[in-house]
Order: C-alpha cells, then structure tokens, then sequence
C-alpha cells in the first residue's frame, strides 16, 4: 500500500521480491518497477538504491544479521524506516503475543514500553519464541546506529494482497455458507493495522526522518464480533455469530489477543489515519473473497 500511494502521488517507486508473478496488478498500474532481489543479495540492492534515495522501507528484517548488513544501503537514504512488531512488547510480568500466556496491559500500549529482550544472532526468528527477541535485535541494530532511521511497530496488519490475510477463513466459510460461526472471547479489541494507514504514516516521515520508534495502528478498536458481523454484513451472510465461552475449545478466530496500541507520539508527527480499520478490512475481505474459488456472495 505504501508503493501504491506514493507512486499516485508522484514518486519513483521501486520494490524488490522473489517473483514478478506476485507483484499486484495494482501496483504496475500505479507505475511501480518490481526488481527480481532477494534481500540478502546487498550488492544487488545497492545497485538498485544508486547514490542515494528519499526513502527506504525494509518490510522484512527479521534480525539484528539482517538490518546491519543494510545499514551502509541506510546511510545513503535521506529516510529509512524499519518495520517491525508489535510482538515486542512484554506486560508488567513478561507476558507476551507468542507466549503461553496472553499478556494484560492496562491501558494502551505506548512506545516506552518494556520488551522483550534482544535476541542473539544465533536464534532463530521464524520460531515462536525466536521472533519478538529477533524483532527487538533488529530495531536496536537500527535504532543504534546512529542513522534517522524510524522503526514502526504494527498490530494486527490487514489489507489487500496479504500473503495470509487473517479474514480468509471467516470469509470462506460464510462463502460456503456455513450455517454457524462460533466466536470466543467476542468482546476482545485486537487492534488492527490498515496498511493503508501505515503508508500514511511512512509518507509523511518523509519530511522529517529522525531515530524514532512509532506504533502504527487504525484510529478505532472494534472488538472480534463487531469484526466479525461487519464481515458477514459485507458478504451477505445470514447465519447465526454464537458467542461461545472463553474458556471453551471452540470458537478460534485471528482477534483474541487483547492489545491497543497507543498512537498519540505519530499523530503528533502530523499522521492522519486514511480511515477507520473497520472500513478498510472490507478492502482486504474483498480481495479474499475475488482469490476464493466460487468466490460469489453466498445466498
């Protein structure tokens, strides 16, 4: 969404990944030149970035290995923005997103919170317990290298063109039709994350890069039924949302973590949210359902 809205505003936007295949027809549209890069292939990337740029986002750091080797590629940008994780967050007690445990927070979440701490280089951030460590091992790497670099943490990110976009299996059984949909914990506020609105953020860091770490999350913060029955409203599904307990094994959905991340340090910045996350979920309930085979409204 970031290459999209600044290449409508009139940028040169480049963006690099495995495939062209992948890339979004709306992002050639816009004008966006896809590059065949992996990430790891630095010398590649410095080619690409030349003498300098404006702005660089790295969308997939997952360790402190990974932002010190792009750290010279940083030095010649005028903004770098590092995205990472809400996962870095730990309650009073240690409790986190991945642990055993949900964590309890007490009041919106803001940048000084405490984290988890650092991880080495040794472990391994596709692993539970490895992310969030990795995660705050990569935004130390940038936040202390001495560059304006700003590090952006998301929550529960949604949108079109996600790789696992967490309406998907809600979406395909209101598709099927499914006469009953069970919801756990259905007053839970999971805060979301447009992206969207994330790109409104990293544009208008633009003007005024500076180390810095910003939570990045939508304006409102409705619970996992009203997320939910705006899904079904979308969709046209008239089946029965039961709530079922808490403690019940029944019910899973990708909104049961109870987190609200504070916004206030990027609205100082000058950010204004494109639009409520409620609204902008139908963006990405609306590409799952054009992805889903027999993808009609159900009747």
């Amino acid at each position: 969404m970031t290459a999209v809205r600044l290449a409508k505003a009139g940028w040169t936007v480049d963006v690099t990944g495995r495939s062209s295949a992948r890339m979004p027809a709306e992002l050639v549209q816009a004008g966006v030149r896809f590059h065949q890069i992996e990430r790891s292939d630095i010398s590649r990337v410095q080619e690409l970035v030349g003498p300098g740029a404006d702005l660089l986002v790295d969308l997939v750091a997952y360790s402190a290995a990974e932002v010190r080797a792009v750290l010279p590629l940083m030095a010649s940008v005028a903004c770098p923005v590092l995205v990472s994780s809400r996962a870095v967050y730990t309650d009073a007690v240690g409790r986190h997103v991945n642990g055993d445990e949900p964590p309890e927070f007490d009041a919106p979440i803001r940048e000084d919170t405490r984290t988890l701490p650092p991880a080495g280089d040794d472990v391994n951030p596709f692993s539970r317990d490895g992310y969030g460590p990795c995660k705050v091992a990569a935004e130390l790497a940038a936040l202390d290298s001495g560059l304006p670099v700003t590090v952006i943490r998301p929550s529960k990110v949604h949108g079109p063109w996600a790789r696992n976009a967490r309406t998907k299996g809600i979406v395909e059984r209101m598709l099927r039709g499914e006469p009953t949909i069970e919801v756990a914990d259905p007053n839970t506020v999971d805060h979301l994350s447009a992206a969207a609105n994330a790109a409104a953020l990293i544009e208008i860091l633009v003007a005024q890069p500076a180390p810095r770490v910003l939570n990045a999350a939508d304006p409102d913060t409705p619970s996992a039924l009203r997320i939910v029955q705006a899904i079904a409203t979308q969709l046209g599904w008239n089946g029965e949302i039961e709530r079922v307990p808490a403690t019940a094994d029944r019910g899973d959905h990708p909104w049961r973590t109870p987190m609200t991340l504070d916004t206030s340090a990027a609205h100082e910045l000058g950010y204004t949210p494109v639009g409520k996350g409620l609204d902008l979920l139908a963006d990405e309930v609306a590409w799952v359902q054009s992805q889903t085979t027999g993808g009609t409204n159900p009747g």
